[in-house]
């Protein structure tokens, strides 16, 4: 895509939708927004154990109101993202890319030889809420400040939320993903400069994602009394953090 303030998405000849694609030897992997009809898929992976079992925010069961509502406020924060983009392609359509406030893409995708594609999964940038602290005076002193600095501020502590479809476990996909986002859209479009992770302790896999991607371990904090929505017990989280040089 020509045009600066897009850059470095793409767009899809068939869909018309932005989008990244991961380079090879996943390059049949693409990023995208989200779309409605995800739904079905999201929640054929909500309820797979293998998947569950490490999630701490979707509802247990999942049902398909579950999928709607998150599909329209995660597409919300998407397209939000996309007019920011048109906003800043109308005012500065020469000039260099601006710094901003989201990532457009997060949807993960594989396609197929017949031009069509399967959704895989999900990857975000927030800003960090400290979700293993149980102090809640504590966590809104952080949070708080956090939350209401401006866009770009070498400040602002991120924090990545992320899922694949159990098929895909163990292929390198999420790795590869995090670190195109991060590399593409992340660290130069957003101004991310620093980045917190909490992984369940039992959650190996999920750890090691983030070590390859440069992430480093600062401590396990201790979960008194946390469960999941499908009912298992978190003993604690490991913190990681990624900061730029």
């Amino acid at each position: 895509m020509s045009k600066p303030q897009y850059r470095p998405l793409q767009l899809h000849h068939k869909t018309g939708e932005l989008f990244l694609r991961l380079p090879s030897p996943h390059d049949s992997i693409i990023i995208t927004p989200p779309r409605m009809s995800d739904a079905e898929a999201i929640i054929s992976y909500m309820n797979d154990p293998a998947l569950y079992y490490w999630l701490e925010g979707p509802p247990f069961p999942y049902l398909p109101e579950h999928a709607d509502y998150w599909l329209k406020k995660v597409k919300e924060g998407t397209d939000a993202a996309i007019a920011e983009l048109d906003r800043a392609n109308a005012e500065h359509p020469d000039g260099p890319p601006v710094i901003v406030s989201s990532c457009p893409v997060r949807c993960l995708r594989e396609e197929r030889e017949d031009g069509s594609d399967v959704f895989l999964g999900d990857i975000t940038f927030i800003r960090e809420r400290w979700p293993d602290l149980e102090d809640k005076e504590l966590k809104e002193s952080l949070a708080k400040p956090n939350a209401e600095r401006p866009i770009g501020h070498p400040d602002i502590v991120w924090c990545i939320g992320d899922y694949i479809a159990p098929s895909h476990h163990g292929k390198g996909i999420m790795t590869a993903a995090i670190k195109t986002l991060m590399q593409e859209w992340a660290i130069p479009r957003m101004g991310v400069r620093q980045i917190r992770v909490e992984t369940f302790t039992d959650n190996i896999g999920s750890r090691r994602v983030f070590e390859k991607l440069g992430f480093v371990y600062e401590k396990t904090n201790a979960l008194e009394s946390r469960f999941l929505n499908s009912g298992r017990r978190i003993e604690g989280m490991d913190i990681l953090w990624w900061k730029a040089e």
